[in-house]
């Protein structure tokens, strides 16, 4: 008895040591891969201060400014990720030629490629401007966030030039990114459209999609990364601490959007995985559930899946891939990305 306890403790180890090294391939794998991601380009602009006082005039906090940060946030995190993972990047998108747009071209890395970017005249580059207030001594604290330009619809003719561009950069891609953060420019019609030119010519490329409002008008895709908040939205559902009622929900939305995978995030509980005629994978959260700032972290766990699939990874594996770049990501402040790296040496951590 002792023999065979101590031969199924080995033989659960060596799949373990398997798995692991598997994903570290896959990261290595990754490198160099393709990827097209178009949708939404926001500027993430971060203005930091200290608190120094309360006002006489009202009862609200005086912040002495310290400094402003401003980072390609939306598409162009996820654009972020991809490159920061060891992928090659070709930003598809709208940017204004206002001065919030000057400085995003400032700030995109050079492995993101910008000849798929328009600025088309008259176009305002969306703008969230998060406020961090904070002691001497103490993390700054988001405070309050201003958007401007974020709820202006895009116009027709600006946005068939972003289309025009997104179906040049597929030519080649090894994936496609759909990131869709509601302002009209990502058009289910469109996607559709591209779907089929490009698995006309290349069926294999995986092709997802993360949209904020409007996910089940997206049909046939490889996949989609919605959060656990979205997901109870679309499909008038609370889901809480029920199984129950998360599995009908994974196996409603693999039914009403027709795609061969839903990932479903849901922060401190981790991640659930939904294939058709397979059992549902949990994932439980990598890393402490003591979560420094949530800004983006979807953006890095649909790059990591797109960049995973590209690569070859399973379904399972590219969860788990981006499971752990999810954790690492929210323990970073404001609009941040996980390098290849970091990757590598969260799953080999995981493994002792």
């Amino acid at each position: 008895m002792a023999d065979a306890t101590e031969g199924m403790k080995n033989s659960r180890a060596a799949e373990g040591t398997e798995s692991t090294e598997k994903l570290i391939r896959l990261i290595a794998a990754c490198r160099g891969k393709r990827v097209v991601v178009f949708g939404d380009l926001i500027a993430d602009e971060f203005v930091y201060g200290r608190i120094a006082r309360v006002s006489r005039e009202a009862p609200v906090l005086i912040l002495e400014y310290d400094a402003t940060e401003i980072v390609p946030g939306g598409a162009g995190n996820a654009a972020n990720n991809v490159a920061s993972l060891g992928g090659t990047v070709r930003l598809v998108s709208l940017v204004g030629r206002d001065e919030p747009g000057d400085r995003l071209f400032k700030v995109l890395p050079r492995p993101v490629e910008r000849a798929g970017l328009s600025r088309p005249r008259g176009y305002r580059t969306p703008v969230k401007t998060r406020i961090l207030a904070g002691g001497i001594h103490s993390a700054k604290q988001q405070v309050v966030r201003i958007d401007r330009y974020t709820a202006e619809p895009v116009i027709d003719a600006h946005r068939r030039a972003a289309e025009r561009a997104a179906l040049s950069a597929i030519k080649d891609a090894d994936a496609v990114l759909i990131s869709d953060y509601g302002s009209g420019l990502v058009q289910p019609r469109f996607v559709a459209e591209l779907t089929t030119k490009l698995r006309a010519r290349k069926p294999e490329v995986p092709i997802l999609v993360d949209s904020r409002y409007a996910l089940t008008r997206y049909r046939g895709l490889t996949a989609c990364t919605p959060n656990e908040s979205e997901v109870e939205q679309e499909l008038g559902v609370k889901i809480d601490d029920n199984r129950r009622v998360l599995e009908r929900a994974g196996r409603k939305l693999l039914e009403q959007t027709g795609m061969a995978c839903v990932l479903i995030t849901r922060g401190s509980r981790g991640m659930a995985l939904f294939e058709p005629d397979q059992p549902t994978v949990h994932i439980p959260i990598f890393g402490s559930d003591q979560i420094a700032d949530v800004t983006g972290a979807g953006d890095t766990v649909i790059a990591t899946m797109t960049l995973a699939r590209a690569a070859g990874a399973t379904f399972e594996e590219a969860a788990r891939l981006a499971n752990y770049t999810g954790g690492l990501v929210v323990m970073k402040r404001g609009t941040a990305t996980v390098t290849a790296d970091e990757l590598r040496v969260a799953v080999l951590s995981d493994a002792d």
